[in-house]
């Protein structure tokens, strides 16, 4: 037991997931990757806004691996966290792990991505990711008139987001009979993927118009890879966050648009709910599973971008 928990500590202190103590106790807080700056505002929100209640905080990645996502519950099992805001690894995969932080009386609140079954964390908070797909989906539509072909890249198959978003496009773009997707591939959210994979996509159909990204790490990887090839003048990309880099590329006219995700908001939220929770016994929300509409960003309404994913009114 002894030589099990040592390692365990030893495993989280590598992510800097160490214990600590305030007098509300500790909230955990797993994110996917703050390499990206989607997760990085999430993980950093939440933190700020546990230790505005007065609660220690702690911000742990498991980079999309179930089992690092499983050691770090039993961390914030073993830490006495009282609650853990997580970003699920996996929809399906992340499921034991829930459990698991449940069988130890541990409120669990999700950000961002679901899993698959309802009634174990207190609550599910994610953009809505169908409407976001669908604001995307129109401007693209604006940005590349309704004749030519396109391609897609597409986010990992683990996570719901990733089908949620593609049927999303879908819906609007099987509107128009004379777009015609030529290729898709799976990029898996990360910028080198999608830089590569549009290589590759670009090599088979030179003749494309058009890329529509399931995010916009992908979309910058996907610009980057038509830049190289000289194409960027004629070929679209339109993104998916509402990320600084995809902000700066909408600005010079490399990316048309981005969907921004309101992160910081339902981040923020999470916690406020665990608060309530730990408090009261009650999240104050009337349901578990909680969408949070996107925003459109593009050139006549970047200015309005202020901070990390907030676009003010």
């Amino acid at each position: 037991m002894k030589t099990m928990l040592k390692s365990l500590l030893a495993a989280a202190m590598v992510v800097g997931f160490t214990a600590a103590a305030s007098a509300a106790g500790l909230i955990s807080i797993i994110v996917n990757d703050p390499a990206n700056p989607y997760w990085l505002t999430e993980g950093n929100v939440a933190k700020a806004e546990a230790e505005k209640l007065g609660y220690t905080a702690n911000v742990a990645a498991h980079k999309g691996d179930t089992n690092t996502e499983s050691n770090l519950i039993d961390t914030a099992i073993t830490n006495k966290s009282v609650a853990i805001i997580l970003d699920p690894a996996n929809a399906d995969g992340s499921v034991g792990a829930v459990k698991k932080a449940i069988a130890a009386n541990i409120p669990v609140f999700l950000v961002n991505a679901e899993i698959n079954q309802e009634g174990l964390a207190k609550g599910q908070l994610v953009s809505n990711n169908a409407q976001g797909a669908a604001l995307g989906a129109q401007q693209w539509v604006q940005a590349v008139g309704e004749k030519g072909k396109y391609v897609e890249l597409l986010g990992a198959p683990s996570d719901n987001n990733a089908a949620t978003r593609s049927n999303g496009y879908a819906t609007v773009l099987s509107q128009y009979p004379d777009l015609e997707k030529v290729a898709s591939q799976v990029a898996n959210w990360d910028r080198t993927q999608g830089h590569d994979k549009m290589q590759s996509m670009l090599q088979a159909n030179p003749d494309i118009i058009a890329v529509i990204s399931g995010n916009d790490e992908m979309a910058l990887g996907a610009v980057a890879a038509l830049k190289e090839a000289g194409k960027l003048a004629g070929i679209k990309v339109g993104g998916f966050d509402g990320s600084p880099d995809a902000v700066a590329a909408i600005k010079s006219g490399e990316l048309q648009y981005t969907v921004l995700q309101p992160v910081a908001i339902f981040s923020a939220k999470a916690v406020q709910q665990a608060d309530s929770f730990i408090k009261t016994g009650a999240t104050g929300a009337a349901t578990e599973k909680q969408l949070f509409d996107c925003l459109l960003i593009t050139k006549d309404n970047v200015d309005k971008y202020t901070a990390p994913f907030v676009l003010s009114e």
